[in-house]
């Protein structure tokens, strides 16, 4: 079950598991797989510890981080990282913040009890807080992979880090976008179909994948979008990916910190109960339908703003909702990819790496067994 990228990352199986929980991140890698830890929310202090954590559970097992420093966005080339912060909340109107709080007091969440309802003091989705992760990643010798979220990343990016021995990639939607990353030296590619979670593109996996792996030629290239199953991994490596990259999947394992709330409103929805909203992130992103995203595309009611405005401007109400989960359920931010119709069942981390490898063994045997016998 080993493919050559397997095989050069050390792992046993092309399990590739994005989470934001240290603890997945441990468990899939403990069991074979490859755990990245989604770095975005995190400021370098808080990474530093979450990495450190990582390498005392892991031993000399490999992982990854993944990280989100866009091509676009308000107040690209402002390097100072203070006045970025001010340019960008500049850019949010007033309107947008009051709309944003009388949505969340209308479901009655509690304001913030700190004085204020200010944002919190953190600039996301930009070069200036994504370049400091990097360096704190580069400093564990167990991070093997670094993975940009939106887009190709800079030129010196690219360069420190495959200078330090680490491989570097980065997501796309489209063969275009794919092509940018060949062109850029990337030294694997992640192609996300319509169907994945969080930040994803419009095409379905089953086109893009293929289409990718065309346009990468020797350039490894791991599917992602809708992969919950082993038979789902066994179909991209059909297709030419070597290696799957999840999720959603992990979201309601026993390991994850997704809270119970949380946790119950993903086991009971269905694949048809997500949309692709511009209304967390300002990009497009999938999550869960509710009065949240349903208000940000009701006519008359403000547009999502770009990129890093909208993940600015919503950082309020997610510390409102992250606080009161229960009175915040029918407005939670919950990303999520069409692969939540499967996801009925709260297993280990390691257990699930264990099914995917049992039902893909399973899905290589009837394969083999449809072959001629002379």
């Amino acid at each position: 079950m080993q493919t050559k990228f397997a095989k050069k990352l050390g792992i046993d199986f092309p399990i590739f598991a994005f989470t934001h929980c240290r603890d997945v991140v441990a468990a899939v890698t403990n069991a074979g797989g490859f755990g990245v830890l989604g770095a975005a929310g995190f400021s370098p202090e808080q990474l530093e510890v979450e990495l450190s954590w990582i390498d005392e559970k892991v031993g000399d097992r490999p992982y990854g981080v993944d990280v989100i420093i866009p091509n676009k966005f308000e107040g690209r080339g402002e390097q100072d990282h203070d006045k970025l912060r001010e340019i960008v909340q500049a850019a949010i109107p007033s309107g947008h913040r009051e709309f944003a709080r009388t949505l969340l007091d209308e479901h009655d969440v509690p304001p913030l009890h700190d004085g204020s309802n200010s944002p919190p003091d953190r600039l996301m989705m930009t070069d200036t807080s994504g370049r400091p992760l990097v360096e704190v990643a580069l400093a564990h010798k167990n991070v093997k992979l670094i993975a940009n979220a939106l887009g190709t990343p800079p030129a010196d990016i690219i360069k420190q880090v495959q200078d330090a021995g680490v491989l570097i990639g980065a997501l796309c939607g489209s063969p275009k976008h794919a092509q940018h990353h060949v062109e850029a030296g990337m030294d694997f590619i992640i192609a996300q179909g319509y169907e994945g979670g969080g930040h994803t593109g419009a095409i379905g996996s089953m086109v893009l994948w293929p289409e990718v792996v065309e346009v990468a030629g020797d350039i490894p290239v791991l599917a992602a979008g809708g992969v919950g199953s082993g038979r789902q991994m066994a179909a991209a490596l059909c297709l030419g990916a070597q290696g799957v990259w999840c999720g959603s999947i992990w979201l309601t394992t026993t390991d994850a910190e997704t809270n119970p709330i949380s946790k119950e409103l993903l086991l009971n929805a269905s694949s048809s109960d997500t949309v692709r909203s511009r209304s967390f992130t300002g990009k497009a992103a999938r999550m869960l339908r509710n009065d949240w995203t349903n208000a940000w595309e009701a006519p008359g009611n403000p547009e999502p703003l770009g990129a890093p405005m909208q993940m600015m401007l919503a950082s309020e109400s997610l510390s409102r909702m992250n606080r009161h989960p229960e009175a915040a359920k029918d407005v939670a931010l919950n990303p999520v990819g069409q692969i939540v119709g499967r996801m009925n069942q709260s297993i280990s981390a390691r257990d699930q790496v264990s099914e995917f490898v049992n039902e893909y063994l399973d899905t290589a045997e009837m394969l083999e067994g449809l072959m001629p016998s002379e």
